[in-house]
């Protein structure tokens, strides 16, 4: 029960996740997800109400304020349900299955996540945000809690036909074509959809409100590369240039926030998560390889510094999120009255920022919810920022740091510290990538740090992967996530340290995947593993949302993997798992950019390199620095064959340095080159795909 003194809490003070221990002192008396909730449901015949958000969303804060935190709700929830709180971060898999009960009944999802449950979990009613009170057609908390319960007593055949119908579209999902496999024509399909949903005003996909959606930018660099259409190129280019001018990206301290609320990139949702940052430093890491643009390997910098300074803990793993409010104000950490801004900066220095970022002393947006002059200031550019000089850049640096060192006297934003396996395994990838493309030591450092803390503290004592730690509890065993996300990250930094314990750390974890993981009807990878005994419905996904999905990246891995220990099962599974989305993606290719760039990967052309020399010498330093440098998206396979250092994978072992220098040995597609010494001669050879 609820605890009504001064220091009331209910069950949740007991858990670890930020979240929901946001909602411990509520007057709801809140269950974690278990069997304590579900079998008292049952035994008191009461139905669940399931409430599922995360500690940086705000209108699931909105939604406590004006619903959790009230006892005449509360009171109506106590009597007649049994309420559960769930973490979607914690438990995604729970949130993935209830989110798809969603999109099917309504057509739409998002967070908060309300739904109404039978004891033995199946649901029959389903919305986002739900007001206290009934309005503009919209049922409040007021009203629907006591339906619910009249329905539950007087109608309840109703409600058990509605969940019986849900959970038989849940367990019968079509099979499709299984085993039919796409074309490259799906390419070409992926690329106009891409097209046609572009800005070509304000660049990004879409409307508002407008989204990163880095993999779309890693699959149309991909796209230029391999087919030189220059408007692939430009797609990618307007979205970076756009993003890095505008209002989602913090130009004070650094990183990205989520999403920008208009279309013209300049008003954000100010929360930041951690995949967005590892998502955006890769496609920015890339671009640069690509064009060589100054910007782009700045932000890139700006990025890790942010996830440096704010989001990685004294063991080296990085927190998941910081929240859109503080002080309950959405975004009051990061946007500026004029009158602040006079007191705080000189005149020539506000003449400065006013003529940079727009600065006005009415303010420069307009509230989100109401659309009504904000009177206050958030810093976007609309010139493009490589136009500026250095000088001028320089003095920007300095309005910066007093700007920052202003901000952290204020209130600083939730920091929800719990670390995520699959998010850290994104972060390491997004590290050890920005260590090869800039050549700095550091971030492979600190990747390296990130992969030691995982490997010490993920497991659980059967050797089993878990998916999150907090305060020194690691807990819930892990889902396809966390396995396609962190073998992908060891992928990378094996790809930057040659060190082969990476290599077969990631080769392990996929293998672990495919027993735990693999549908064997349809081909592809569950969400949760089968040892998860508390879901009604196992489900499977490739579509690429926020983040790339898992199957999009264990595919990926998989070509990886198949390609560098030269093994053709793992390519195997990698085509199975794309015929396994078949009609999912026929439908909408658009909507898996990342599953495509992997299928790219799998189905064009690709090079294979080995370098036989001794990494300590710099003939061997300055091939591998060549390679790195350039941006080779097909040239899936890198391997540093070292006498001095074990060398796997085995079939290098008949390559050697030749007359005692760094000798490169090219492959195409199974057709290889004469080996050479020569650095020019191998970049040669690694681009003739693209020729």
């Amino acid at each position: 029960m609820v605890d009504k003194g001064n220091n009331r809490k209910n069950r949740l003070s007991e858990e670890k996740s930020p979240y929901l221990l946001q909602h411990a002192k509520n007057p709801v008396d809140w269950y974690p997800w278990g069997d304590e909730a579900f079998d008292k449901a049952l035994k008191e015949d009461k139905p669940v109400f399931l409430s599922i958000g995360y500690s940086t969303c705000h209108w699931c804060h909105v939604m406590e304020r004006e619903s959790f935190e009230d006892e005449d709700i509360a009171d109506l929830l106590n009597d007649s349900c049994v309420s559960i709180k769930v973490d979607r971060e914690e438990r995604p898999e729970i949130d993935q299955l209830y989110m798809k009960v969603a999109q099917m009944a309504t057509g739409t999802g998002g967070w908060p996540l309300n739904l109404f449950l039978t004891p033995d979990r199946r649901p029959f009613y389903v919305a986002t945000y739900i007001p206290r009170d009934s309005r503009y057609g919209t049922i409040g908390m007021s009203e629907l809690v006591p339906n619910v319960a009249k329905l539950w007593k007087e109608n309840r055949e109703k409600l058990l036909s509605s969940a019986n119908s849900i959970v038989t579209i849940l367990e019968n999902e079509p099979l499709g074509e299984v085993g039919k496999s796409l074309d490259r024509d799906v390419f070409v399909q992926t690329y106009d959809e891409l097209m046609l949903a572009f800005d070509e005003k304000k660049a990004g996909f879409g409307t508002r409100p407008k989204f990163p959606s880095p993999h779309n930018i890693l699959f149309l660099l991909r796209y230029w590369k391999r087919d030189s259409d220059p408007y692939a190129l430009k797609m990618a280019q307007m979205t970076l240039d756009a993003m890095a001018r505008g209002g989602i990206r913090d130009h004070i301290g650094g990183g990205f926030h989520r999403y920008s609320t208009d279309k013209e990139w300049k008003l954000p949702h100010f929360e930041k998560m951690l995949y967005d940052q590892a998502m955006l430093s890769i496609a920015y890491s890339e671009a640069y390889q690509e064009t060589g643009k100054p910007l782009y390997k700045e932000i890139v910098i700006d990025i890790i510094e942010y996830v440096k300074e704010r989001m990685m803990s004294e063991e080296g793993c990085f927190y998941s999120a910081e929240d859109a409010d503080s002080d309950g104000i959405e975004g009051a950490f990061y946007v500026w009255s004029y009158k602040e801004l006079e007191d705080l900066l000189n005149s020539e220095e506000l003449g400065l920022l006013k003529s940079i970022y727009h600065i006005g002393e009415g303010g420069n947006f307009d509230d989100e919810a109401t659309r009504t002059p904000s009177g206050l200031n958030i810093l976007y550019m609309d010139r493009e920022i490589d136009t500026l000089s250095a000088d001028l850049l320089d003095r920007i640096k300095e309005i910066h740091n007093k700007l920052l060192e202003r901000r952290y006297t204020r209130t600083p934003p939730l920091k929800d510290d719990k670390v995520l396996t699959d998010w850290n395994g994104l972060m390491t990838a997004a590290l050890a990538i920005a260590s090869r493309t800039l050549g700095n030591e550091e971030y492979a450092n600190m990747a390296r740090k990130c992969i030691d803390f995982l490997y010490s503290k993920m497991f659980d004592d059967e050797g089993t992967l878990l998916h999150r730690y907090r305060e020194g509890e690691s807990a819930i065993e892990a889902n396809l996530d966390d396995y396609a996300f962190l073998a992908w990250g060891l992928l990378e930094l094996y790809d930057v340290s040659f060190d082969s314990v990476y290599l077969q750390r990631a080769k392990k974890l996929v293998d672990v995947a495919i027993e735990m993981f693999w549908d064997e009807r349809q081909g592809g990878f569950y969400f949760a593993p089968s040892t998860k005994k508390d879901l009604i419905s196992r489900q499977r996904d490739a579509y690429d949302g926020a983040m790339p999905s898992g199957n999009s990246v264990m595919t990926f891995c998989l070509w990886k993997i198949s390609r560098l220990l030269g093994e053709e099962p793992y390519e195997q599974k990698a085509y199975e798992t794309v015929a396994g989305f078949f009609d999912q993606i026929k439908g909408r290719p658009s909507a898996h950019t990342f599953l495509m760039m992997a299928y790219d990967g799998l189905t064009a052309p690709c090079s294979e390199l080995v370098i036989a020399g001794d990494m300590d010498e710099k003939d061997t330093l300055d091939m591998i620095s060549a390679r790195n440098r350039a941006y080779l998206p097909h040239n899936n396979t890198i391997v540093l064959k070292d006498e001095s250092r074990e060398n796997y994978p085995g079939y290098t072992n008949e390559m050697r340095p030749v007359d005692g220098k760094a000798t490169a040995y090219v492959c195409i597609e199974k057709s290889c080159m004469r080996p050479t010494t020569s650095i020019e001669e191998m970049m040669t050879h690694l681009k003739e795909i693209y020729s």
